[in-house]
């Protein structure tokens, strides 16, 4: 029996009262309940008779125990109806399905409620479809013994890619191309495929974006089919209702533990805060910015630091995608516990945005300096259906094999997809088998050819050095730069009589001089105030020589009190130097024939990271000889020229 099939032709039955794009509400929800009504029958029984002897005095955590036990799951149903019941009474079934789903337990019931099932429910019933839709899906043999697990899962995974292709919604807010998570979960084990092949291994994998559970679901099942014996934990959280429900709804059919799934705004409330896995998976929004999260955030890092998830640092407002990858690093074993290998797809601002200093700099850096970037792969573009701009797969390890410590792989397979003959949303390219073989390869290689490139952690660190030049100004009290002294707001503000004597201080000194050393300068200017009997003070003094002075370099260096040099800041520079270069030998190659005068000021040097992938892989190209373009451009006039002697003809 085809279940999908099956499924599908039930939705289709709902035509007419149900726009195609809300069919997924209708069947998601109801495969998972006909699932569980299957998978709990064995032990129906003894739910049934450990409820009737429970007394109304036992305590809930109690209650709750003593029926996961009676129903050898982590969930249970305490209603009297099953499925078959509800549809031998057509009458009372809106009542008796409502019944039936408030005898689940709370865990199980979070799903529905999720769905809004209970709204799907009371459609059905007005359009006269709910007994329609009970029936069939009560004929559906969904019991354990003859789908297991892992076939159920790949049945409900089909539903989902199903639903999201017919959804109105954006596709991609809610799934990524199966194709990515297939290359994302093969780079994560690629490295592991030994130890995750013996027996009795038991691994945990967490998706603290995990939308409906693609990435968790591909990475279950690329792991049963290396070990069917491997015991997998799967943990997810999401911050959307309806993804949340559907994940959730999965993993319950998996078998998994379904307190494993939460809902919640991962950066605001990490569900699993005190936990670490073995592997993480995600892919968090794109350029979204994290205002709503901001206090929050800012309140951990302020208050725990390094102790909290965003010890670095955070990013700029306006992108959060830097927060995910600081918490993915946050859910690390320990390397002495067996560490932990991540991966995250993200777009290409973490790999260079912010300047030295910056927060996105400040964490880069300190992935770098505790060696967990493994490895970055460039992604063609128009890979996923609401974007297509180009992105990049972070690999992140703390327990790196002795030829990796110390270095970054980068892979560049740009140019290995194959085109979709029918373009979905900004999806325009996927990765057929043969690249994600391609790609998986080069990665397990770790050999520097011409689409990877190993680099040490080094090369991608430097520093900014601020150059400083001298300030040159020379002084003259012509007209024009008088005026320009009683245009400032503190002469304005003078009163009638300081302004007169200032004016007349200023008429004394010659107009014809210039002076270029600001000492004589001062001396010439207290002379004629003292001439005038007027005051100067400090704030005024230094508004006057800033409005009569001019830059000019044949004049002689302002210095300090202590005879510094005092820096010009309308030629202050900035540079940065390769973190394994000598500032001081930069500075005589790369500024000094220039700038003899300039200096470093190493109060201001701040340290910094980036990764500039697309230089790594840059291949020039010269350009066409001139006598080529000439020789091109000539047969075209000639054709042009033939063109119009046929056209006068």
């Amino acid at each position: 029996m085809n279940h999908v099939s099956f499924i599908w032709n039930i939705a289709e039955s709902l035509r007419g009262p149900f726009k195609p794009s809300e069919y997924g509400s209708v069947v998601l929800p109801f495969t998972v309940l006909r699932r569980l009504d299957a998978v709990l029958a064995s032990t129906k029984a003894q739910v049934l008779e450990t409820t009737a002897g429970q007394p109304d005095s036992l305590p809930e955590k109690i209650r709750d125990l003593q029926l996961r036990e009676a129903s050898g799951h982590e969930f249970y149903n305490t209603s009297q109806f099953t499925m078959a019941k509800l549809t031998a009474d057509p009458a009372d079934l809106r009542e008796n399905l409502a019944s039936y789903l408030a005898g689940f337990s709370e865990n199980v019931r979070d799903i529905f409620d999720r769905f809004k099932f209970d709204e799907t429910i009371n459609k059905l019933a007005e359009k006269n479809k709910l007994f329609s839709v009970t029936e069939k899906f009560a004929q559906a043999n969904f019991h354990p013994s003859v789908v297991s697990n892992i076939q159920m899962g790949l049945v409900f995974e089909e539903l989902i890619r199903w639903a999201n292709e017919r959804s109105n919604e954006t596709a991609g807010d809610h799934y990524t191309p199966r194709e990515v998570i297939a290359l994302m979960v093969q780079l994560l084990f690629a490295l592991d495929d030994d130890a995750l092949t013996k027996p009795g291994t038991v691994r945990s994998i967490y998706d603290p974006t995990a939308g409906t559970g693609g990435m968790l679901s591909v990475a279950d099942e690329y792991l049963h089919s290396v070990n069917p014996g491997i015991q997998l934990s799967l943990y997810g959280q999401d911050i959307n209702d309806g993804s949340y429900a559907i994940c959730k709804a999965d993993m319950v059919i998996k078998g998994q533990d379904v307190d494993n799934i939460r809902l919640g705004d991962t950066l605001t409330e990490d569900h699993f805060e005190d936990k670490k896995f073995d592997y993480g998976l995600s892919n968090p929004p794109f350029g979204v910015d994290w205002k709503d999260q901001r206090t929050a955030v800012d309140d951990e890092y302020s208050k725990l630091g390094f102790n909290g998830r965003f010890g670095p640092g955070t990013p700029t407002v306006s992108d959060g995608a830097m927060l995910f990858l600081l918490h993915l690093v946050s859910k690390m074993r320990k390397p002495e516990d067996g560490g932990s290998r991540m991966a995250i797809v993200l777009n290409g601002s973490p790999l260079f945005s912010g300047g030295a200093g910056g927060g996105e700099s400040n964490i880069r850096k300190w992935m770098l300096d505790n060696d967990l970037v493994e490895a970055i792969i460039g992604l063609p573009k128009d890979m996923f259906y609401n974007t297509g701009i180009s992105t990049y797969v972070w690999v992140l390890s703390n327990r790196k094999t002795e030829d990796r410590k110390g270095r970054v792989q980068l892979i560049d397979c740009r140019e290995m997809f194959t085109k979709l003959r029918k373009g979905l949303g900004s999806k325009r390219n996927e990765l057929s088998p043969k690249n994600i073989e391609n790609i998986v390869g080069l990665y397990a290689g770790f050999e520097d050819n011409e689409h990877s490139k190993i680099l040490r952690n080094g090369d991608f660190l430097y520093r900014t050095i601020t150059v400083e030049r001298p300030l040159k100004l020379i002084w003259q009290a012509t007209p024009v730069r008088i005026d320009a002294v009683f245009e400032t707001k503190p002469v304005q503000k003078l009163s009638e009589a300081d302004a007169t004597a200032l004016r007349a201080t200023l008429d004394r000194l010659d107009p014809e001089r210039a002076w270029r050393d600001r000492p004589l300068f001062l001396k010439a200017l207290k002379d004629a105030a003292k001439a005038e009997g007027f005051t100067l003070p400090a704030p005024l003094l230094k508004v006057i020589t800033s409005a009569l002075g001019e830059r000019d370099d044949t004049a002689v260096a302002c210095t300090d009190a202590k005879g510094n040099p005092e820096p010009d800041a309308s030629l202050r520079d900035t540079e940065n130097v390769p973190w394994n270069e000598d500032v001081d030998d930069y500075i005589t190659r790369e500024v000094l024939p220039y700038a003899p005068d300039a200096w470093v000021d190493h109060a201001k040097t701040k340290e910094g990271a980036e990764i500039p992938f697309t230089r790594h892989f840059y291949q020039y190209v010269p350009p066409r000889p001139l006598e080529e373009i000439d020789r091109d451009l000539e047969e075209v006039m000639d054709q042009l020229r033939a063109m119009l002697v046929a056209v006068e003809s």
